[in-house]
Parts: C-alpha cells; structure tokens; sequence
C-alpha cells in the first residue's frame, strides 16, 4: 500500500520512528515533515503547510490508500485543506505524546488548546494509536475531565466513541544498529578488585525526568561511601536543570562523559560502557533511551508506574536470583543499588537484558505496523478487483 506519513515535528525520537518505520515497511512511505522546531506553531499552523506538500506529492503521482499521521498534527485542519482530493482516505492517528496529560513544570498552567487538538484529531481519525497502555489509559481518563471543564455541549459521549477505535502498539526501535559495537565491550564483571560500576543516565535533561531525584540518589550513595562512575548523556536544551552542573562540580574526576552524544556510534558506545540505567522519572509516555540502554547491557532500575511495568516482562519484575527491576520508592531506590555497589545483589545477564526490548527491533516488530496499516486501509466500501 501507498502511506502519507505526516510528521511535523520531525527530530529526535519522531524522526527516528518515521525513518525506521519506512526503511523497514512492505509499504511504501511518503513522509510529509516540518523541522523540529516551535511545536505550538507546528500544532496551530504546521497543517496548511502539510496540506500544500501533501497535494504536491498528490500532483506528482503519490496516490495514498492510507493516511498516518503523528500527534502534532491539526488534522481536522489537514484534512479540511485536502478535502477535494483526500476524501474517503482512511487516517491511522499515532500519538508518540500528547498535550492534554504532558506534565509541566511547577508553576506552569496548562493551556487547554493543545490537548483539544488532540481530542479533535481523535474524532477526526479513522484509528487512534498509543504507544503503550499506560498512555492510552491516562489519555482516556483525562479526556472527560477536559470536556467537563466547558459550559454545555460538552459531547462527553464522543469518549466511548473513541476509545472504541483505539489501540495500542509500542513504537519499533532500531536496536539492529547498536550491534556493531557489542564486541568492543565484553562482558560487565563484578566484585571486590574490580572498577566501580557505571551509572548511566541517558534520558532528556529536563524537569519531567526528574534529575533531582536521580542526583539526590547519586548523592546519597557518595556520602554513604559507595562507589561509582557517572555518564552523563541525553539531549538538553538552552535552560538546563541545575543538578546537572552541581553534579558536575562534585563528581568531575568520576564523570566518563558530561552532555549531549554528537553521533550515533558515540553514543552507542555510551550505553555498552553502562552497568546500571537509572529511571526516576515523573513521567514517561515510552521510554526509548532507557530500553536503548538495557539492550546494550544496562541493568535497569525503573519506577513501578507509567510505561515501565508493561515494557518489562512480568518474571523479571523481580527476579530470584539477581537484582529487582522495579522500585516502589526513594527508599527502596537506594537499598536496591547499594547491595548492588557491595555486590550483594546481581545484576541481570546481558543476554537476559538484550531479550527484553528485542521484539521491539523494527526487523520484526515492523509487522505489526504492517499489518495496521493494511487493516485500516482496506476499506468495505473499496471496489473489487
């Protein structure tokens, strides 16, 4: 089949997706993309400039059987603009995030607007897409709460509407790629004589991670005598959390890379190097980096809540004979990793690491996009052949 794929914010992990979704299909892909860039100007306005490309393709012989479209697009707005020529095209809605349950930073009030496209495009869709069922869920449980807040014709009804077309399928990953740089780092090893571990964070340095508990974590094992080495890694922009450059100033001599990976083989090599990965998050709609880092070898220690317990297979939640996976609390946080750093719990084989997000690799886990695709693009009203 012949797929519209429409990403207006197309950086970061949304490039990726998109990019490894149409390396990977059966289906031929046609991206529709704006730069990364202004992502409210993308959510009001970025429609009329993909409507102009999405027609252009049209004119040049691109002839969609299905529409995929990304959660920064307007699409009423979308398919208002192209209603003359994309009438009667079904369109798949993948929500990678949405703006009605994104956590803001304290202080912040939510403005409305964005998360009400997102319930428009919901209507507006043929198929609602999550990428995991813990997005799915608050998303839903949200959405009432933000139609109740209007004076009348709140069209509450139009929940069950669409919760009855939604589905969820967790994002594919081009985990193939980091192979490459397996063999230069055998085995993680552990015990008395040996160096201290690597605690890795990998994941945006900004406030909906929560750094704060993560250092407050680090710090706790330091004045405790436990001993470590940091990397430090992650996208950041211009405002920074301050933890960063505090940490910086306590554990200079024991941090093996502070900031932004410049490429991809650097920061594959990153996450090999890693011992432990860290989750202390707020929130997380996926989790990307992290199951990035336990496929390279990276023991994860990770929240009982969002995403986390889904992604994870339920016998490893906390496994007999090695380390748990998943915390509760603070506390716990702390306990766990200090009998890890004395060496009274172990970590999981790397083997064991490597099968957890294996099947979401895009080689076979691009099926089941495949297959949504096809579904939703054969129509019954669609002429015999």
């Amino acid at each position: 089949m012949k797929v519209l794929a429409l990403e207006p914010w197309y950086g970061g992990s949304h490039r990726n997706f998109l990019d490894g979704f149409r390396k990977h299909s059966r289906h031929t892909i046609h991206p529709v993309t704006m730069t990364a860039r202004f992502w409210k100007w993308r959510m009001h306005g970025g429609a009329v400039t993909m409507a102009r490309k999405a027609l252009q393709a049209l004119e040049q012989g691109f002839v969609p059987d299905v529409i995929f479209a990304t959660d920064m697009v307007n699409l009423p707005a979308f398919l208002a603009l192209t209603r003359r020529r994309f009438a009667g095209i079904p369109v798949i809605y993948y929500l990678h995030e949405n703006q009605l349950t994104y956590p803001l930073p304290e202080g912040t009030e939510r403005d409305e607007t964005y998360g009400y496209i997102n319930y428009l495009s919901c209507l507006a869709a043929d198929r609602v897409v999550f990428n995991s069922r813990f997005h799915h869920e608050e998303f839903m449980e949200a959405l009432p709460v933000l139609l109740h807040r209007f004076p009348d014709y709140t069209h509450l009804r139009t929940v069950a509407e669409i919760r009855q077309k939604c589905e969820v399928l967790h994002l594919g990953m081009d985990l193939a790629a980091h192979d490459r740089y397996r063999a230069d780092y055998p085995a993680h090893e552990w015990g008395p004589g040996m160096k201290p571990p690597i605690v890795l964070w990998n994941q945006r340095w900004e406030y909906d991670k929560n750094p704060k508990a993560f250092f407050r974590l680090m710090n706790r094992l330091d004045d405790a005598g436990f001993r470590f080495r940091l990397i430090l890694a992650g996208e950041h922009f211009e405002e920074k959390p301050s933890e960063f450059e505090q940490a910086f100033e306590r554990y200079a001599e024991r941090i093996l890379h502070y900031g932004y990976a410049e490429d991809f083989e650097e920061y594959s090599r990153l996450l090999h190097r890693a011992d432990l990965i860290v989750s202390t998050s707020l929130h997380e709609f996926f989790g990307i980096a992290v199951m990035e880092a336990i496929y390279c070898g990276s023991h994860p220690l990770l929240p009982n809540r969002l995403s986390y317990p889904e992604l994870i297979p339920g016998s490893l939640h906390r496994p007999l004979l090695h380390a748990p996976v998943l915390y509760e609390d603070e506390d716990e946080l702390f306990h766990i990793m200090a009998a890890i750093l004395k060496g009274e719990e172990r970590p999981l084989p790397v083997d064991t690491l490597r099968s957890i997000p294996e099947r979401l690799d895009w080689r076979t886990h691009v099926r089941r996009f495949d297959d949504l695709v096809e579904s939703v693009g054969v129509r019954e009203d669609a002429p015999a052949a």
